[in-house]
């Protein structure tokens, strides 16, 4: 069977971000309980972001790197999206465009929670796998961004957001899906996916979220141990503990990847508390480096923690990658692949911790402020001059970096330019 795989991927974890641990103090949280999220920092998305900057800025030093013919070759760009802009007009098309993609192109956006990025994966997957055009290639773009908005009449977030607001991030991963799997080889067929309807978490209207979480944990817990048991039947031969040098899980924060992992190795290896601490930390822990930076980027979560995984795990050894995907309401899938270690290299080059780290560190005022203008945003918004100057320190950070941004929305159509 051909090979088939990711052959290029990056991620852009936004250009500022807040510390969640300040963030904490200062919502007065229950600090115990906060500590078992597992987060560091958050990326939030300024006024002049949106899913598309996010997207775009993923993708451009991946698209870059091709050559005119092999940009060509890009018959398909995949959005993956909860954060839509439009009911109808899709992410797509804005990127398509900002990112210069020949105009024989499939172009289309899906929405489907946290999920999205995977049906995205395999979407692309089977389109190059169908050979109906050899030699094509699919870009795949997982944007999302979290804007909190202040409740109206109250000075803080209303209650049932108090523990989502310090994990929900922002950022995009972009990955070229092709028959040159440089990056991630797909272990094709060796897949097993599962899902139901439970009402965990739902968006109702464009900027609103609610859900239960614990009904969403119970669901996660779940959809893993069923998901992986269905990839079972299709690899008779697995091992949870053994077949897998890591494992890469959707991360709404870390906490419930540690709470996933200890259910799986307790119940499918039944292995004892020290043996399931020493492999979190062995095969978890390096998928959650990034994701504890960014926050939880919804439909890219996963994939984030694939490149965590990637940049940060012993690939002097072909290993293989147990990938476990997410979404509410609810749809998951298990997966695996074969990282080697000139894909590593090759991820490595484009700095993604590096990009992390050159972020603009916002204070609370300016977090708050932030949070105060988030309305003017709002889904819908028919006319608004954004402002780049909001916070100089920001606009600093990315001197001499070309990135784009949103400069206006004009009847409703947003245009944007590459800044730099």
């Amino acid at each position: 069977m051909m090979s088939v795989g990711i052959e290029a991927m990056n991620v852009f974890g936004g250009t500022t971000y807040l510390d969640v641990s300040q963030l904490a103090q200062h919502r007065k949280l229950d600090t115990a309980r906060f500590q078992n999220l597992l987060m560091d920092q958050k990326a939030l998305a300024l006024p002049y972001e949106d899913p598309v900057t996010f997207g775009a800025n993923a993708a451009r030093p991946i698209v870059d790197a091709l050559s005119a013919a092999e940009k060509d070759r890009i018959e398909m760009l995949i959005t993956c999206t909860e954060s839509g802009i439009d009911f109808g007009k899709s992410l797509s098309t804005y990127l398509h465009h900002y990112l210069g993609l020949n105009r024989n192109c499939r172009l289309f956006e899906i929405k489907q929670a946290c999920y999205s990025g995977t049906a995205g994966l395999q979407m692309a997957v089977n389109f190059i796998l169908s050979q109906v055009s050899p030699g094509a290639k699919a870009l795949v773009i997982a944007t999302d961004i979290a804007r909190f908005m202040l409740a109206d009449g109250a000075d803080e977030l209303q209650a049932e957001l108090a523990f989502a607001e310090p994990s929900s991030g922002a950022g995009a991963v972009a990955f070229l899906v092709s028959e040159r799997p440089h990056i991630f080889q797909i272990d094709v067929g060796a897949n097993g996916y599962y899902g139901y309807e439970v009402m965990d978490t739902c968006r109702p209207a464009p900027d609103m979220e609610v859900g239960d979480a614990d009904l969403s944990l119970l669901s996660y817990l779940d959809c893993c141990e069923n998901a992986f048991l269905e990839y079972k039947k299709r690899v008779p031969d697995v091992d949870y503990a053994r077949s897998f040098q890591y494992l890469s899980f959707h991360t709404p924060f870390g906490g419930m990847v540690k709470g996933a992992h200890r259910t799986m190795m307790r119940k499918i290896t039944g292995a004892k508390p020290a043996e399931i601490e020493a492999d979190f930390e062995q095969r978890v822990l390096p998928g959650l480096i990034y994701c504890r930076r960014v926050g939880n980027i919804m439909g890219g979560g996963v994939l984030l923690a694939l490149a965590s995984t990637i940049d940060h795990g012993n690939f002097q050894n072909p290993a293989r990658i147990g990938y476990f995907s997410y979404g509410s309401g609810c749809c998951s899938e298990f997966l695996s692949g074969i990282v080697r270690k000139e894909g590593q290299i090759a991820l490595q080059q484009l700095k993604i911790g590096q990009q992390l780290d050159q972020r603009y560190a916002l204070s609370m005022e300016e977090y708050d402020y932030l949070l105060s203008g988030n309305s003017q945003l709002r889904f819908g918004t028919r006319n608004i001059c954004l402002d780049e100057d909001i916070f100089p320190g920001a606009k600093l950070a990315q001197t001499g970096k070309k990135y784009l941004k949103l400069r206006e929305i004009k009847a409703f159509h947003r245009v944007y330019e590459w800044a730099s």
